[in-house]
């Protein structure tokens, strides 16, 4: 693999000062508001469009102790949810002046209530419902829904968000959309040129700084690939799948056994950036951006979980993929209960799966590689490569 992308040693500049990165603290210097969410349902265009920057609330890049969080969130709630809550608590969050939540699962309800509750040092804590269905019922629920976030959006911060900024808002931000697939589909070759840790770096720069300035990186990035003549080499091409993850070390875990990551079905990877709103449909740039978060690429809390599993299935061709990782979280109930019928149906078309239990933040425990090794070799077994 020849050198790293000059445009991928800026994206790891900015995830360096995580949470706090140097983009965000120009923003704030020029006097921006910056308002967390933690859920892909929010749709970040109207943030946007109010003039304030949209950042990802996360845990850190490696397990944290959740002594305080635990405090006030029991410990059957997912690591994910108390790791967002005890970096909030150590005030690393505090750079922020509002957040906003999704009713999306009892985790993130929660969260949201002790901010309100407890902590209570911002002028807006919001949370979204979101319906679990996608009737036109159900997507009438939600537009209102999203049209009340705006309401207290511009009730909170003294702004008027027009549908002219959303239009805009939503160009921007279907461009990244767009470079995203366009970088995926790169991943489709014998050997990319990226490897599966580095596109989860790369996402994970899009919540961290404004969006017209990763636009710009992303499109560095793009040109550079083309240009060069980078390969990733692995013995099976594998997808992750499962609970939140913004680790790129747990990715590099398992490539370094052997593998490549090819593809993800995650929150914090393709489903992010999968579906683009319809910019020509819909007279309303709300609705168009209200029907394109309730129908974009399903969460497991979703129903029926047949589109889901279609996708996945869909994606393994395209990426010709041999395996799935499926990483859950312990307690991330959404996942943890719909992984065994997705194994099925991978199974059935010849995936074979290898099951992760384990908590949020934990990258390459002896017990990981481990695993990831005798899975690998299952795989190489299985193709006659052993």
């Amino acid at each position: 693999m020849t050198d790293t992308p000059k445009a991928l040693e800026k994206i790891r500049e900015v995830n360096a000062g995580f949470p706090y990165t140097d983009p965000i603290k120009k923003w704030k210097e020029r006097g921006g508001k910056v308002v967390a969410w933690t859920c892909t349902y929010v749709p970040e265009e109207v943030i946007w469009a109010a003039g304030i920057l949209p950042v990802r609330m996360t845990g850190d890049s490696h397990e944290l102790e959740l002594e305080d969080a635990n405090a006030y969130l029991y410990i059957n709630t997912c690591s994910f949810q108390r790791a967002c809550l005890q970096m909030t608590l150590d005030k690393q969050y505090d750079f922020l002046d509002g957040y906003v939540s999704a009713a999306t699962c009892d985790g993130s309800r929660r969260l949201a209530d002790v901010w309100r509750n407890y902590i209570d040092n911002i002028p807006l804590v919001y949370v979204l419902t979101v319906p679990r269905k996608t009737t036109e019922r159900a997507h009438q629920l939600y537009i209102s829904e999203v049209k009340e976030m705006k309401q207290k959006l511009e009730e909170a911060f003294k702004v008027k968000i027009t549908d002219d900024a959303m239009r805009q808002a939503i160009k921007l931000y279907n461009h990244t959309r767009a470079m995203l697939k366009e970088l995926y589909e790169m991943r489709k070759k014998d050997k990319p040129p990226i490897t599966g840790a580095e596109a989860l770096e790369i996402v994970n720069a899009a919540f961290r700084m404004p969006r017209d300035e990763y636009n710009k990186l992303l499109e560095e990035l793009l040109a550079e690939l083309k240009d060069s003549k980078r390969e990733v080499t692995g013995k099976v091409r594998l997808l992750i799948s499962g609970s939140p993850l913004n680790n790129p070390d747990f990715i590099a875990t398992i490539e370094r056994e052997g593998a490549i990551v090819v593809t993800d079905e995650l929150c914090m990877g393709t489903r992010y950036w999968w579906d683009t709103v319809d910019e020509k449909t819909y007279k309303d740039p709300l609705e168009a951006i209200s029907r394109r978060y309730l129908n974009n690429f399903p969460c497991a809390r979703m129903v029926p979980c047949d589109e889901r599993f279609d996708r996945v299935l869909a994606m393994t061709r395209e990426y010709r993929v041999e395996g799935m990782v499926a990483e859950i979280i312990r307690y991330c109930v959404p996942y943890a209960h719909d992984e065994p019928m997705l194994r099925e149906r991978l199974e059935r078309e010849g995936i074979s799966v290898l099951e992760l239990d384990l908590e949020y933040g934990v990258s390459g425990s002896g017990q990981i590689r481990t695993r990831a090794q005798a899975f690998i070799e299952m795989l190489l077994d299985k193709k006659g490569q052993s």
